[in-house]
């Protein structure tokens, strides 16, 4: 861990810092705010023992996600520095780009539009059975277990037409499948294998529906004839677990944030109409990208003042971004009449920008809304010092959010 800074102390900036800097989510580091007024774009030592440029300024940290000289694709290629140790096979890390090399990016955006036939009557349907069965337990629950964590599963379940019922197989993988570890991880090729077998399987079940059932009649398609079985199981297995883990993890943030702005609860609750804006303003302040998004410079690149060199990894610092105070004048209030409230760079930005941002949207604000209904004085159950905040994972996440109402 890095040595300890005192507030208004600078670090001195010739020291290689180790980074992450905290894995707790109910506070902002104190050196972001350090870093980006000082050195915006600093050398930090990742978690795998290499190198790294981290950038932590608005302006430089899209700067690096909108260049194409800056690659996440060649962040996978054998020999380059790493932020840790991969845990799934190399060839999936730029899923998106190989979905659309393989000319799938169609059948995908469309699985992933909120405006499906009944996707929006479902997650209402879905969040009010879970908030049933918390209820019934009465209160204290674990609001990431007992909701968060099924309802996102749920979601992707139906997209992808598999059954609900096979989620908790899918959910055990992802523990590892997320971890950021300085070594490689045996339990992560066993997890995958698991996985693409699963999915496998279900491209030949006639019962299958949604994205898998889409997939699998590729196979009779002359146009798709380069498309292996495994090609299409991947698509499966990358999109449940990247999209569980991001849309429950920024869930369960936004549910931490919401509980430390009282006055924002109370507000949403006598006006739900002002959930969506919530949702970006929650979207932006919240700290469940636990790392920096990568990116490998492919040729010398001039950032700031700072030549990058080809062959060199950056790290863009998100939360950085989204607590510029000039991007967003007094960052840490939470303001639902910003102008500018959908600039954040939670989502990413460029050419990788997160193809389920609608989506995510729509399933925190459903959420959001069936909470609020039915728990309006939604609190912790213990203080928030006592949460026990998961270590080494590419989200700040809480292992459990008891709560109250």
């Amino acid at each position: 861990m890095p040595a300890e800074t005192m507030p208004g102390q600078t670090m001195p900036t010739d020291e290689l810092i180790d980074f992450p800097f905290s894995w707790r989510g109910d506070q902002l580091p104190a050196e972001v705010a350090q870093l980006r007024e000082s050195t915006p774009v600093r050398r930090v030592r990742t978690i795998a023992g290499d190198e790294a440029w981290l950038v932590s300024s608005y302006d430089l940290c899209k700067q690096v996600l909108e260049d194409p000289r800056f690659s996440l694709k060649d962040t996978s290629a054998p020999g380059v520095p790493r932020q840790y140790a991969l845990t799934i096979p190399p060839e999936v890390v730029n899923n998106m780009g190989n979905i659309t090399g393989a000319g799938l990016r169609k059948a995908v955006l469309k699985a992933l539009n909120p405006k499906s036939p009944g996707l929006v009557e479902w997650l209402r349907s879905y969040a009010d059975e879970l908030v049933d069965g918390l209820v019934r337990q009465g209160a204290p629950v674990d609001l990431r277990g007992g909701f968060a964590d099924p309802y996102s599963a749920g979601m992707h379940c139906r997209i992808l037409g598999i059954p609900n019922a096979d989620a908790p197989g899918l959910m055990r993988s992802l523990d590892i499948a997320f971890m950021n570890s300085a070594c490689p991880v045996t339990g992560a090729r066993l997890n995958w294998d698991r996985d693409i077998a699963y999915m496998t399987r279900r491209l030949d079940d006639p019962a299958t529906t949604g994205l898998m059932a889409e997939l699998a009649a590729l196979r009779t398609d002359p146009d798709y004839a380069h498309l292996t079985d495994e090609m299409l199981a991947t698509v499966g297995v990358t999109m449940f677990g990247a999209g569980v883990i991001s849309t429950s993890g920024f869930l369960t943030m936004a549910l931490v944030s919401l509980i430390q702005h009282p006055e924002l609860q109370e507000e949403l609750v006598a006006d739900p109409g002002k959930i969506p804006a919530a949702v970006d303003e929650l979207l932006r302040v919240n700290l469940s990208i636990g790392d920096g998004l990568p990116r490998l410079a492919t040729e010398d690149v001039l950032l700031g003042d700072v030549k990058v060199a080809a062959g060199e990894l950056v790290l863009v610092l998100v939360e950085g971004a989204n607590f510029d105070p000039s991007a967003f004048p007094d960052p840490h209030t939470v303001d639902l009449t910003r102008a500018n409230g959908t600039a954040h760079l939670s989502f990413g930005g460029g050419g990788h920008y997160c193809p389920a941002t609608a989506l995510g949207r729509k399933h925190a604000e459903i959420a959001l809304e069936t909470l609020l209904e039915r728990m309006p004085r939604l609190r912790l159950a213990v203080p928030i010092e006592q949460l026990v905040w998961r270590t080494g994972f590419m989200k700040r996440i809480p292992e459990r959010l008891p709560v109250m109402w």
